[in-house]
Order: C-alpha cells, then structure tokens, then sequence
C-alpha cells in the first residue's frame, strides 16, 4: 500500500512536469513588425526629468513613503512608461513573466531609449516564465547599458525539452523554487510592485482574458529597502547571466541600429488602440496627475518584506514557510475585527484553515474574494481549492467568487479595448491584497497557496494607513457584490456556470499534490 501511494504521488509529480512544460513551450503568436516610419513624429520632451518632477516632495521623501495604489491597467501602464521615459541613472527590473507581446515589446521599446540615453538598466527574470526566444533576450542585452539575469535557469531557456524535464525529475525541489517577487525601481527614488507581471492580460490588452490586479507606486523612504532586495537576488548565486546559460550569439551585435525594428513596432498605431497611444503622448502629465491627484499618500509606517532568495533550506521537503509567509501569518493572528482577501488562487493546508478557524472564533470576519471555475485560468489550482472548499467555509469564512462577466470589468478595464471590440474578455482576478481591521493594507504579489508559503519567493508592501486601507476596501466592496461575484455557501457553488469539459478538466487535475500548486 506504501509502495502504491509512493507511485502514485510520483505520477503526480510527473503530470505536473508535463503540464508545466505544455503551458511554459506556448508563445503567443506576434505582430509581423512594419517597415513604415511611425516614429517621427513621436517626441520625447527633454525639459523634464524624474528629479525635476520630485523637487517639491524632495524633504518628504527622505523621512516617509508615498503610496499611490495602481488600480486600473492602462493607468499602470502608462506609469512604467513615464518612469521609463525619464529616469535618469538606473532602472531595475524583477518580473517572474516577462512577455514579448503588445506590452512586453512597449516595455522593452521604453527600456532600449532609457539605455540608449545613458540609464543603466538591470533585468532580472525568473526561467519558468519567459516568454521570449533566447534569441531575443540575448539582443536586449547586448545593449551596453542592458544587463540581463536569469532567476534559476535550466527549464525554459535555451534548454531542450528533455533537460527541462530531467532537471524537474533530478531536482524537484529546487527545480520548482521561483522567483514570483515583482519590482520596478527607478533612480532609487520610484518603486512599483504588486500583483502584475509584464503580458497584456495584466494591463487589460489582451482580447480574449485580462486579470483584475493591483499595483502599488511608492516613492521615498521605503524604495531604499526594495533596492536592497534587488540587490540580494541580483548577486545571489541563483541570478545567471543570459549570456552564460546559452551559447547563442547575436547576429549584427554591433549594428546600432538593431533595436530600429522594435521601435517601429511599439510606434506603430495600428499595433495599439488609438486612445492608448493618446494618453502615451500625455505621458508628461501623468506624474504631476499623480501627485496632485489627493491618492498620494505620505505614511510613517510603510513596510517592504521579501523573501530571500532560494527561500529555505528545504529540510522540510516541499515545506517551509518564508519571511513573508511568517509576516502574513501575524497580521492574521493580529487582526480584531475585520480580514478582507483577494487571492487569485486559494489552496488552504490545515494549518491555514486553523489560522483563520482562530480569528474566526475570536470575532474577526473573514471574506475571500478568488476566481471562479468560470473565471480562473488556473484549472490545477482550482482543482484543489475545490477539494477543500467546504473545509475552508466550515471554519466561518465567507467565500466569494469572482464572475467572468463581473459588472465592475467596464468600470475597472481600459476603455480603449471596450471602446474597440463588439465582445468583452472573460475577466479574472489576479490582485493579491488584504485589508486588516479597516486600517492595514497588504499589496504584493502574495497567492494564498503552498507554492507562495514554502516555494516561491515572493513580496509584500504592508501600509498602515486608514485612508489607503479605505480606498482599497471600497473596491473590494464592490467585487464583494453579486453583479461581480458568486457567495459561495455549503449548499451553493457556481462550478455549474462553466461547460461540463471544464469541470472534467478540473476534476482530472486533482491527481497533482497540493504542495506544488
């Protein structure tokens, strides 16, 4: 009976390899770029600068933290942009998925003219996730002021199936150890971190599924610890240079004028909605738009936790916990009255369901808000919060999921892909944030899963702030609502809302053990 047990947890193991490899080999079909002039007529404006726009916060910036919670896609967007298009020293990048789609190229585009102005620019990736060829990574970084690393190579990148699957057979463990840790920081001075990763449906472009998520800006005191963090995983061990991982080399490495191409494309109207390239070309007023907007927040008690890098010793197999996992566990241990969650992805372990069973007992009102069956586009992960479902509600948290046709997608969604398409994308959640006692709020980048407890590094921002903890609460009120949302209930769940090969789908996936999801 061990032996059979032993077998089928290893069958397991290896469908979950499969399955990972299938959803890691898939590229998203790319624009052929045109040969036309688009960029001409697109002009930076050299009289501003990040500095010159932080003149009259400059005092404020050196003994609290500005936060300014990024809610709509587009917004974000724009935001990295108009970082990107006047940093003046240093840009460094931490994604774990790096796309080179619509907004992977734009991204890239900005990075090359930063580069190209004399910034220096740091892009650490996680493996797993790149979706890019080596090719293409291997160019970018041929910039003299591009530096690209690899978080953990040896299962995506210039690697052939077959050692990709070899290296999750021999090292399982450290095989599925990621980087998940989101951070944009520029000049020292600017940070945004959060739920999003750098692919259209994180910033509302793609036509057929976008992720509800959150970001968070900061500006100040507090960017000094994120980029330390950056730092620690830059120089760690793990971090490989690109040009160390394959040997590829870059045709034309000295042609100056390699990156034309891309510039072209990310130029091109006909590549975007023409409201975005609209509100591109008002990229000079986004920062004053920012500051003046009444959301910029000065705070005392603004606090960065990362994990480092490789997590744990793994002397308890797939277990372990992290630094932010530990911080999370106090927060809940610590809450009074009130726990609001939104969490793409809900997979609960014992040890979870007691925490919440606690605060529970003790009077605290817990409400999770994760993706439907409907809405998911991680059938693995809901597969096992499935299992546990009635577990998780006999506790006394209340449950609440996200509908694919949420009424909130119209007001929250970039317009510019509503005002085009005769059809709306199915929208899901993918905004990690917790909201304690109406008073603390957490944005990062944070599932409520075993793969974020014990595997993944990941990172949060704690904000201790009435008014930012208000902000966020009143969005999620509103998903709360059953024009956004299903209650789930012992005796009601929507799983009935999708096709029955979906639900087939999903029931096939609980063969996968939880500690990998």
């Amino acid at each position: 009976m061990i032996k059979q047990n032993i077998s089928f947890l290893k069958f397991g193991y290896y469908l979950a390899i499969f399955i990972l490899m299938v959803s890691c080999t898939q590229t998203k079909n790319k624009t052929v770029l045109n040969e036309t002039d688009f960029c001409s007529s697109i002009h930076r404006n050299d009289s501003l600068s990040l500095s010159k726009e932080l003149e009259d916060v400059s005092s404020l910036m050196k003994s609290k933290t500005g936060v300014y919670v990024l809610e709509d896609g587009s917004g974000s967007m724009v935001a990295r942009a108009w970082l990107s298009e006047y940093a003046e020293k240093t840009i460094d990048i931490q994604y774990f998925i790096f796309s080179m789609d619509n907004i992977g190229l734009i991204a890239c585009d900005y990075l090359v003219r930063a580069a190209d102005r004399g910034v220096k620019v740091r892009i650490l990736v996680d493996d797993i996730m790149v979706d890019a060829d080596i090719e293409d990574v291997l160019t970018l970084d041929s910039h003299e002021n591009i530096s690209i690393k690899v978080y953990n190579p040896g299962v995506n990148l210039g690697k052939s199936l077959y050692s990709k699957v070899k290296k999750f057979a021999t090292e399982f463990r450290s095989a599925n150890q990621r980087m998940h840790n989101k951070t944009f920081i520029v000049d020292d001075k600017v940070v945004i971190t959060g739920g999003r990763n750098i692919a259209d449906e994180y910033f509302d472009y793609d036509h057929e599924y976008n992720f509800r998520d959150r970001d968070v800006l900061l500006l100040g005191k507090e960017t000094k610890k994120v980029k330390s963090s950056f730092n620690e995983f830059w120089n760690h061990s793990l971090s490989i240079k690109v040009t160390d991982i394959s040997e590829d080399t870059v045709e034309n490495e000295d042609n100056k004028n390699k990156f034309d191409k891309l510039h072209e494309y990310a130029c091109n109207p006909d590549n975007f909605w023409p409201q975005v390239r609209t509100r591109i070309e008002k990229l000079p007023t986004t920062f004053d738009l920012i500051k003046s907007s009444g959301d910029l927040v000065w705070l005392d008690d603004v606090d960065f936790i990362s994990d480092l890098p490789g997590k744990n010793d793994g002397t308890s197999g797939l277990g372990g916990g992290g630094i932010s996992t530990s911080a999370l566990v106090e927060l809940v241990k610590n809450a009074k009255s009130s726990i609001a969650i939104q969490t793409p992805y809900l997979i609960t372990t014992e040890l979870s369901q007691n925490l919440f069973k606690e605060a529970v007992e003790r009077g605290v009102e817990i409400r999770i808000l994760t993706n439907s069956l409907a809405s998911t586009d991680n059938v693995e992960a809901f597969s096992s919060y499935q299992s546990d479902r009635k577990k998780l509600l006999k506790t006394g948290v209340k449950i609440y999921e996200f509908r694919p046709d949420a009424a909130e997608r119209t007001r929250i969604m970039t317009g510019e892909l509503q005002e085009k398409l005769e059809y709306k994308p199915i929208f899901g959640l993918h905004a990690k944030s917790m909201v304690i006692d109406e008073k603390i709020t957490v944005i990062g980048t944070f599932n409520l899963d075993p793969r974020s407890a014990n595997l993944n590094t990941e990172c949060v921002v704690v904000i201790d702030s009435d008014k930012v903890a208000g902000s966020v609460l009143k969005g999620m009120e509103i998903e709360f609502r059953p024009e956004n949302s299903w209650e789930t209930t012992l005796e009601y769940n929507p799983d009935s809302e999708v096709s029955n090969y979906k639900r087939v789908k999903t029931w096939t996936r609980k063969v996968l053990p939880k500690e990998i999801l």
